[in-house]
């Protein structure tokens, strides 16, 4: 059978980190060993009934069994619109300020090749998401890393990138609540953030995939709560984490009406939206009571206690984080962030996510998701415990 060369794009893409820790843990798995995986971001919760009953409804409307309309139903915008307005004071112009996405990752991937040109430069937090990498090799734009540093508070030092870097920058990435960090944003940050980017004519894509989970009472902001941020950017969310809907793949884009309009354009070629009764099922979620976020907002601060005070106690020296379900730890003296994840899953039989597999300075630190059961944590803490280095 004949083997087709794969497109030059496809050669440029970054390994896809994520497969690959997925393959190092199924192989212990397949042992038959009995791994707590906290290495993956993958909510563990169920979806709340009340959404999943209005998609069972909504499925058995022959309207739903059409193709939507390309850029998604106005009652899912208006519902967004509406969501941001009772969450965050943020007005929506439905019509121009908000495009449906096939989940977050989608316009992460996609705003990129809407706005780039080949060899122009963005601007990405390191450590960070590694997906915000494929879509800058799919543009054939370049990549210049923000270095996130813990005596930062893992906030970006506008002030330490270099004139050449800012006279080629187009785009810039930021995530708060920060994956993998944990660390949440400033209302001082965004407005130093908003002023940067128009003295420098930078868009700025916030993704705001963990905007529903703070701790210590912080309820973390939206970057569109800063004056003038809707004219010079975008907010990416995703009803994944707050809702559990990770496998339903929904998510939007609200902001500046010329970055809304591309993604919209782009997304004409590539889809017929999202399944109409999903459409239906996500604007349940965004108007109904908020109750259930809540509620998880709790599960998992209280996971986060669990174990952060359980590794702290066994003499390990870590930072709770202050949102977002990750936990980001420094990893003992002697070890790459690699060489302590493999150790964990060797001899404790628990996968981490090692923090070069986010970026450059991300070494030094491993990642640790909030899901799995308290009970679960406590044993993981337990395993960790018994292992030579804490003994």
């Amino acid at each position: 059978m004949k083997i087709y060369e794969q497109s030059n794009i496809l050669k440029s893409l970054p390994e896809q980190f994520f497969a690959s820790l997925v393959s190092k843990v199924s192989k212990y798995a397949d042992k038959g060993f009995d791994i707590i995986n906290l290495g993956q971001g993958n909510p563990d919760q169920p979806t709340p009934p009340h959404i999943v009953q209005s998609l069972q409804k909504a499925a058995d409307n022959p309207l739903n069994h059409k193709y939507s309309p390309f850029t998604g139903y106005d009652y899912i915008k208006e519902a967004i619109a509406a969501f941001y307005q009772k969450e965050y004071g943020v007005n929506l112009d439905p019509k121009t300020e908000v495009a449906v996405l096939f989940g977050g990752k989608a316009g992460l991937v996609e705003i990129p090749q809407c706005l780039l040109n080949p060899g122009d430069t963005v601007l990405v937090p390191d450590p960070g998401y590694p997906d915000y990498l494929s879509g800058i090799a799919m543009a054939s734009a370049v990549m210049a890393k923000m270095p996130l540093l813990e005596e930062n508070k893992f906030l970006p030092n506008y002030e330490e990138i270099p004139d050449d870097v800012l006279q080629k920058a187009k785009l810039m990435f930021l995530n708060y609540p920060n994956n993998p960090t944990g660390a949440i944003a400033t209302e001082d940050f965004f407005q130093k953030t908003v002023q940067f980017s128009k003295d420098n004519d930078i868009c700025v894509v916030h993704d705001f995939a963990y905007g529903a989970i703070g701790f210590d009472g912080i309820k973390p902001i939206s970057f569109l709560q800063t004056p003038d941020a809707k004219k010079i950017g975008v907010e990416i969310y995703t009803l994944s984490k707050t809702f559990n809907m990770a496998g339903w793949r929904v998510g939007f884009a609200v902001g500046n009406p010329s970055v809304i309009s591309a993604l919209n354009l782009y997304q004409d070629h590539l889809y017929v939206s999202l399944f109409g009764a999903v459409q239906e099922a996500a604007a349940t979620a965004l108007t109904s009571s908020l109750a259930c976020v809540e509620e998880l907002n709790a599960l998992y601060e209280k996971r986060r206690n669990v174990f952060v005070d359980g590794l702290k106690e066994i003499g390990w020296n870590v930072k709770a984080p202050a949102g977002s379900f990750f936990a980001w730890l420094k990893v003992p003296e002697g070890f790459t962030s690699e060489q302590f994840s493999d150790y964990l899953l060797d001899k404790a039989h628990i996968a981490v996510a090692p923090g070069i597999g986010f970026g450059e300075y991300g070494e030094g630190y491993v990642r640790a998701g909030l899901l799995t059961s308290e009970e679960r944590l406590v044993e993981a803490v337990n395993r960790i415990k018994k292992l030579p280095l804490f003994t």
